[in-house]
This record gives C-alpha cells, sequence and structure tokens, in this order.
C-alpha cells in the first residue's frame, strides 16, 4: 500500500488507511487498533504522500524522510520513542535529516514523523517506501 492510501486525521491520534471512499467523504481504518470510521469533507485530512519537511534548501518529501530513518534504524523501530525530550528527538532528527530547518520543523512534527514512522513499521507497510524507490531505479535505467 503506497502513502497515498494512508491519512492523517487533525484531532484523531495515529494514522488511517483509507478502506472505501465514499460521495461524502470515506471509509478509513485505523492502524492502530483496526477500527473503522466515517470521516466527511468537513474533517481536516492529510495524506502522507503530500506532506513535506522544510530544510534550509527545499522541501524533502516525507517518504524520503521515512525512507532515511528507515535505512537508519535497518527497517526496525526507532531508537526513540515518539515520547521522549525535545532534545532526543531534535538530535535524532538531526542525523536523519541534517538540514531541516529547526525554525519550521517544531518538535511536535519531529514526534508525528517518530511516530508515524513506527506505526507503519509495525504494521508492514515500510515496503510501499521501497517499492517507490525501486519504480526509480527502474526509470532511471530505462532513460
Amino acid at each position: 500500500m503506497s502513502l497515498d492510501k494512508i491519512l492523517s486525521i487533525s484531532g484523531k491520534p495515529g494514522l488511517f488507511q483509507i478502506v472505501k471512499q465514499t460521495r461524502t467523504g470515506a471509509v478509513v481504518e485505523s492502524l492502530i487498533d483496526q477500527k473503522r470510521i466515517t470521516v466527511g469533507a468537513h474533517s481536516n485530512i492529510s495524506i502522507l504522500s503530500e506532506i513535506a519537511i522544510y530544510t534550509l534548501a527545499e522541501e524533502v518529501p516525507l517518504r524520503d524522510v521515512l525512507k532515511k530513518v528507515m535505512e537508519k534504524e535497518g527497517g526496525q523501530p526507532t531508537s526513540i520513542s515518539h515520547k521522549d525530550s525535545k532534545d532526543v528527538l531534535e538530535e535524532f532528527f538531526f542525523e536523519v535529516l541534517p538540514d531541516y530547518d529547526e525554525d519550521r520543523v517544531y518538535p511536535s512534527d519531529i514526534k508525528k514523523v517518530v511516530q508515524w514512522y513506527n506505526l507503519l513499521q509495525k504494521n508492514n507497510l515500510l515496503a510501499s517506501l521501497e517499492e517507490s524507490k525501486d519504480d526509480k531505479k527502474t526509470s532511471e535505467e530505462e532513460e
């Protein structure tokens, strides 16, 4: 499953995957407890594939940041918790993305990235990050 089908819903903990789209919204399933809920068009929904992290030079897609976390952690859960102190989170994120913009990327954003990575890892959804990398390699080789 690609990040196009994984959502973050404002006011709800964790991540959700789209089960079915409806006329007025979507039926989604929590990656935390697999409970299904219906979300309407009025909900503040963010699709993971559309999220980016600010760096000093550009915006880096969340997919690339999650790949870097996966490479650093060897595909395992993170060595830190999203509940760790601000300093621990920032130190971890600096190792993953050294040029991130400290003025625009808040500790709460880093907490979300760590929590989201761990949820994706727990639900075996990190493979979609690798698939996209392989797709890029194939297209580059064809050129």
